[in-house]
Order: C-alpha cells, then structure tokens, then sequence
C-alpha cells in the first residue's frame, strides 16, 4: 500500500485534562469517546514532556558452542507510564503521589499531607488526547501504582511538579493497558 503521511500524529491533551485516576473496581471505559465514570478524578497540567510509556520486555539469546543463536527466548515484561504533574496544590494529585489515606482537606482549611513509607494503593488510570485531524485516543490502565517519584525541586524560576513513574500490572485479561483510537464523526 505505501507509505501515507495522514496516518503519522503527534499528541496532545484534551481541553479538560489528560490523566485521570480512579479507585481499583471503577467501572472502566472501552472507547475512547464515552465520557470517564466520574470516579475518574482530573489531575490537571502535566509538563511540556507529555506522556512517555515504556513498553517493553527483556530477551535472552540462548547460543550454542560453536557460536550460533539458536533460539531466543522472552523474559521480564515491564509497562511504564511517566509523566510530571504540575498541579501540586490540587489535592487529587496529592492523594495520587502521597496516597489517599495520607492527604486531608482543601486550601480553604488548610490541606496535611503525610510522607511516610506505607504502601501506596493501586489505581485505575486514563489517559485522553487529540491526535492529529482531530482522532481522539484513550490509554486505559487497568491496576497501576506508583512505583518511582523523582526530586521534588523547590525554586524560584520553575514550577514545582511530582514527576511520577506508574508501573501496570496485567488485568484478569492478562492485560497491562488498552489503547482506543477514534476519528469522531461530524455529529458528535
């Protein structure tokens, strides 16, 4: 067929937001249009470096006495997704970084977060964004938690963020995420 450059995209978040996250057992969508469960909770701008996901798995060659590969076999299969969260007055990307038990209030009254080492719960996770032509696409990560935190850096010529790394874990499926892809029809 060839080569065609209308299906080459770039990306970027919707208007509303880009990445959601909800409680494990939150009614998952499967498309890319259907509005979130409203479990969903909006964790507001991400940084200029967007969304990068890690998909990858580990190999291992087997190769015989004289030199030859003779056979390859599959390992480890990890699936990552890292962003920066720029919101960090928003008490849903605090809840997100630092666990739900350990964010309490609002800015009005005044918010506690509680740093310490008790294990962060699993999530449900959404990702929505506008590729070119306006084709909408929707990552869905079924079980996921935080599995790395960079630095957070305090300064005055920068803004403040919790760069985060979500690690999936296969679904009853057997699956780490779903990608819906769709081009909305005029009507919509």
């Amino acid at each position: 067929m060839g080569n065609n450059a209308n299906y080459v995209s770039a990306a970027k978040p919707k208007v509303a937001g880009a990445i959601y996250r909800a409680p494990l057992g939150t009614t998952l969508p499967t498309d890319a249009i259907s509005a979130l469960d409203a479990a969903f909770k909006a964790l507001g701008y991400v940084s200029e470096d967007g969304l990068t996901n890690s998909n990858s798995s580990d190999s291992d060659t087997i190769v015989s006495w004289d030199g030859d590969t003779v056979l390859t076999v599959e390992g480890d299969k990890s699936d990552t997704f890292k962003f920066k969260l720029l919101e960090v007055l928003n008490v849903d990307v605090l809840k997100s970084v630092y666990g739900d038990e350990n964010v309490s209030g609002d800015l009005t009254t005044g918010i506690i977060v509680k740093a310490n080492s008790d294990p962060k719960e699993s999530s449900s996770w959404a990702v929505d964004m506008i590729m070119n032509g306006g084709v909408l696409k929707r990552i869905v990560i079924p079980n996921a938690k935080l599995s790395e935190l960079a630095d957070i850096v305090y300064k005055k010529n920068d803004a403040v963020g919790y760069d985060m790394t979500l690690s999936a874990v296969p679904d009853s499926a057997g699956n780490t995420h779903y990608e819906y892809i769709t081009k909305p029809s005029l009507s919509a």
